[in-house]
């Protein structure tokens, strides 16, 4: 199987061939587009770490493919030797990033296909086929969600707002909330996009903003801060994001000021769609005080492009996202459909088919 690509993106983000897995390099954006290899189960991690690659469900694809690759270095040891490697593997790529469920999904579910493989060359093909199928079904769901979030906007043309980045970078695919106005634009749906600058590592201003022009999205970026003033008099009609873990009553967990944007909406009546696929429902969180928050380094918010801001001496607290109450929250777009509330019973039918 070649790689995977949505045709409606025009670039590529994660490659896989027989050489091995290569990831458009996401520190590098919007001033260079630059693909870079990732030769072995070190500079996964780093990528993953380091935001090389970012969104949820990129980087389980990323993990998933890490570990195929991994497992074809493991090929020539026994059958036993490879399983208990990779599975050391997929402790590792799991510990880097705590926060996003689709990490510890997809490393999972490589690990499940290949539980049975008679020899260690099965073991390596059954983890390339899961990596490739769960890459393939990242994109239909895109295309599904994108498919069933577009008619949110019923009344013609119209301003939203997003927050962070979650177009084809973040999923591989389409996209997820971006993905939804990227197609709300083409079908007339969508006039234009702000589009939060997402403080501190700027995903909105370096990445959502070069997205919107490739697809040709008309958009302005605005400060964070910016937001709540904005809506009413920019005519904003609907805000789309995304989400790196959904417990099992609604409550979401995305980049930090998500719950800011979703305050502010809620003060002017604005709805807040969170689109994600189902792969980030954590059923086994029940509710986002469970959820694990990233700290990232602090440097992060005291400096900018390699210059301080802040006074010498001064410190910080960088959480890498917050949670939304599920309150706040319209809808959620999956794809199995555009869930409404009470969340609990429907997030547990689409993700088990069962809604008891």
């Amino acid at each position: 199987m070649s790689n995977a690509r949505s045709p409606q993106a025009p670039y590529e983000v994660i490659r896989w061939s027989e050489e091995g897995l290569s990831l458009l390099d996401q520190t590098r954006l919007p001033w260079s587009v630059e693909h870079i290899a990732v030769r072995d189960l070190a500079s996964a991690c780093e990528a993953i770490t380091t935001m090389r690659v970012r969104g949820a469900p990129a980087i389980g694809i990323t993990a998933a493919y890490a570990l195929a690759q991994e497992a074809r270095r493991l090929s020539s040891q026994s059958v036993d030797d490879a399983r208990q490697g990779l599975a050391q593997a997929a402790e590792r790529l799991a510990a880097t990033r705590p926060t996003a469920v689709n990490l510890r999904w997809a490393v999972a579910r490589v690990l499940a296909a290949t539980e049975h493989a008679s020899d260690s060359a099965v073991l390596a093909h059954l983890a390339t086929e899961a990596a490739q199928e769960m890459h393939a079904e990242q994109i239909e769901a895109d295309r599904r969600m994108a498919a069933l979030g577009a008619p949110l906007l019923e009344d013609g043309a119209q301003t939203v707002i997003t927050h962070c980045n979650t177009g084809p970078l973040a999923t591989g695919g389409l996209g997820t909330a971006l993905g939804v106005i990227i197609e709300g634009h083409r079908q007339g749906r969508v006039r234009d996009v702000l589009v939060d600058e997402t403080r501190p590592r700027w995903q909105g201003a370096r990445l959502t903003s070069w997205e919107l022009q490739q697809h040709g999205v008309p958009h302005d970026v605005i400060a964070d801060g910016a937001a709540a003033g904005l809506i009413t008099p920019r005519g904003v009609r609907a805000a789309f994001v995304g989400a790196d873990r959904i417990a099992a009553n609604g409550d979401t967990a995305n980049k930090v000021g998500t719950f800011g944007l979703a305050l502010a909406c809620r003060y002017h009546g604005v709805p807040f769609y969170v689109v994600a696929p189902r792969s980030t429902v954590d059923l086994a969180t029940p509710s986002g005080r469970a959820i694990v928050i990233e700290e990232r380094d602090e440097d992060e918010v005291l400096s900018a492009g390699g210059t301080r801001l802040a006074a010498p001496g001064a410190h910080a607290v960088n959480p890498a996202f917050d949670v939304t109450p599920a309150e706040l929250i319209t809808a959620i777009v999956t794809e199995a459909g555009v869930l409404r509330p009470p969340y609990a019973p429907a997030l547990r039918e689409a993700i088990t088919g069962r809604s008891g």
